[in-house]
């Protein structure tokens, strides 16, 4: 069973939305129903991409990086979240009580720990803040976790 870490922006507009979801799917149906997806569950890509995996006959694996975590996320997608995070199969909790930078790629580290690859849903801008999806991308290539970078061309960041 494959299993893929996933990396990617947040706050993304709806036309850029649609394009991420079926180029995820499309990478996906690549692997087969037997994929394990890795995520932290945030707004954005991460949600795209868990319920890709989810959809597509594979199971999903949270890592929550902070205590506080779900409280950080935009209140609109929080229903997205608790719904993924009840059907995922398996999660780890760090042990960091705020949600922060350090937290965000603690986590992205420790989903690198347990991939086989990872699919980075970027623009291949740097990253905006410590821990973003460039840092991530940087942390898999120096672990030699192949990367995937899934980016249409129309698509577009906020």
């Amino acid at each position: 069973m494959v299993r893929i870490a996933v990396s990617g922006h947040r706050g993304l507009p709806e036309e850029t939305v649609v394009l991420i979801e079926g180029a995820v799917r499309q990478a996906l149906e690549e692997y087969g129903p037997g994929v394990t997806g890795l995520s932290c569950l945030a707004d954005g890509a991460d949600q795209i991409f868990a319920r890709a995996v989810l959809d597509l006959g594979g199971v999903l694996e949270v890592v929550i990086p902070a205590e506080e975590y779900r409280d950080g996320l935009p209140g609109e997608c929080r229903a997205a979240y608790d719904e993924l995070l009840g059907r995922a199969v398996r999660t780890h909790r760090l042990r960091f009580g705020e949600s922060t930078s350090e937290s965000h790629m603690t986590a992205s580290a420790r989903m690198l720990e347990d991939a086989d690859v990872l699919f980075a849903v970027w623009d291949g801008q740097p990253a905006r803040g410590y821990g973003g999806t460039a840092d991530v991308v940087a942390e898999a290539r120096r672990r030699e976790v192949p990367v995937r970078v899934i980016w249409p061309d129309s698509a577009r960041r906020d």
